[in-house]
């Protein structure tokens, strides 16, 4: 009897893991609950992978020998308490990519904001060096995908804690923490602790060869630190104490040590701006290091980067008003770092769908920097009720054309108006994406 492989979800990380399940001799089965797009089904049926949409047929799915989760896919949905309650075993996307990556190395990227920059630095850094490499994970192209059509010898892949809560071997050679911040607690029983333990998954299963990179200024990882055992290398990174091994920013000068290779160079060289973002970098320059990157390459890819679509993106400027995108702001923190790399006076574009947001976490720079908050969402009241008192005006749109006006007609001369929402976009956009092009093209309408 082959080994019978359910994908439950069919989007990015379920198609990648049917194809590369399939390719392994596994008979494959997707099931979907909800439509298909149509390039994911076209990849299905040029596989003749057997599939279903619209439904959950519990029959085929609890004939399983191993089931597959989409990150997306809650442990409360009915059909994976089933999967549970029958002692299925069940793995991430992940999880299927490693069993096959054969002897290529891995470089894993998690923390709750700064993953797709940090993780495209790093890429941008090896690719400039001339490794052969491979950008895989929560940044577009999934991870089994990448090792059933054209596997590399090095992977690097930004990895959520959705990934990490159903890994069982999933062990990347080097590991990066970025930051720990409340975020998604919906999926975590509303425990802090819950979601702390996931992300730190992705170093259980590293040994003695392997690298761990982390933020020693981040109170809740260095928290959590303590009551653990480490079985790797650990390289922190910090702008607060000299580190020994790992890398610092003291003054205006960020130094990297991790073996006899030092490499330092000024923070104003470094393509990406604010403070978050030199966080970001001393983690990209670590990694490469561990990589065995030259110093000077290290310098170089640091200084040419471009920054991402979606993130602090500078769309236009429009008679003297300056429009910045951060429509990937899908939670309080991120909202956190844009303001605080603010300079002018700022218009914030906030709002969307709520995930249990803390509002008073940016309460001290909305007083510091902001004149007046456009609501963009289907519910604002807790936005009114948080900032009412504090801005002298709130406003509440319900399009990215309308949102963008009302921007404009507020904002003088010598202002910013940031999009930085702070909460997700599925109210009144498909995704974060199409909520930052249709802020883009709303700009360029003005």
């Amino acid at each position: 009897m082959s080994h019978r492989l359910v994908i439950l979800g069919a989007g990015e990380s379920g198609i990648g893991a049917a194809i590369l399940g399939q390719k392994q001799g596994y008979d494959v089965f997707v099931s979907d609950a909800g439509t298909l797009k149509d390039k994911y089904r076209k990849d299905l049926q040029d596989h003749h992978i057997a599939f279903e949409e619209g439904k959950h047929t519990v029959e085929l799915i609890l004939n399983a020998n191993e089931v597959m989760k989409s990150p997306g896919i809650p442990e409360k949905n009915e059909m994976v308490k089933q999967v549970r309650a029958k002692g299925i075993p069940v793995i991430s996307e992940i999880e299927l990519a490693y069993r096959f990556k054969g002897d290529s190395k891995i470089v894993a990227i998690t923390g709750s904001n700064g993953k797709s920059t940090t993780t495209s630095l790093i890429w941008h850094i090896c690719k400039d060096a001339g490794l052969d490499c491979a950008l895989v994970g929560n940044i577009g192209y999934s991870f089994a995908r990448q090792v059933a059509e054209d596997a590399k010898p090095l992977y690097v892949a930004e990895i959520s804690s959705f990934q990490l809560d159903d890994i069982k071997t999933f062990r990347p050679d080097v590991a990066v923490l970025l930051n720990i911040t409340e975020d998604h607690l919906d999926r975590y029983d509303y425990k802090f602790e819950n979601y702390i333990n996931s992300k730190f998954r992705i170093i259980e299963n590293q040994g003695t060869d392997d690298f761990f990179i982390y933020c020693a200024d981040d109170d809740v990882i260095v928290r959590h630190l303590g009551n653990l055992t480490l079985n790797t290398n650990s390289l922190p990174f910090s702008m607060k104490q000299e580190i020994k091994k790992g890398g610092s920013i003291k003054g205006d000068q960020m130094m990297i040590r991790v073996q006899e290779e030092r490499v330092s160079m000024s923070i104003y060289d470094f393509a990406l701006k604010g403070k978050h973002n030199q966080y970001n970098t001393m983690a990209a320059g670590i990694a490469a290091a561990t990589l065995g990157i030259r110093k000077e390459k290290i310098r170089e890819a640091v200084k040419t980067f471009e920054s991402l679509e979606h993130r602090m993106e500078h769309v236009a400027t429009v008679r003297g008003v300056e429009f910045i995108n951060d429509s990937k702001a899908t939670n309080v923190n991120s909202t956190w770092y844009a303001l605080e790399s603010m300079s002018k006076p700022t218009i914030l574009i906030l709002g969307g769908v709520d995930k249990g947001n803390d509002y008073s976490l940016i309460e001290d720079l909305v007083k510091e920097k902001v004149k007046a908050i456009v609501c963009m969402g289907s519910e604002n009241q807790k936005i009114h009720e948080a900032f009412g008192s504090m801005v002298s005006s709130i406003t509440d749109t319900a399009t990215a054309e309308e949102a963008v006006q009302t921007a404009f007609q507020m904002a003088a001369k010598g202002d910013v108006v940031l999009l930085s929402p702070a909460c997700a976009s599925f109210d009144l956009f498909k995704n974060y994406e199409d909520r930052g092009d249709q802020f883009k093209q709303a700009v360029r309408d003005l």
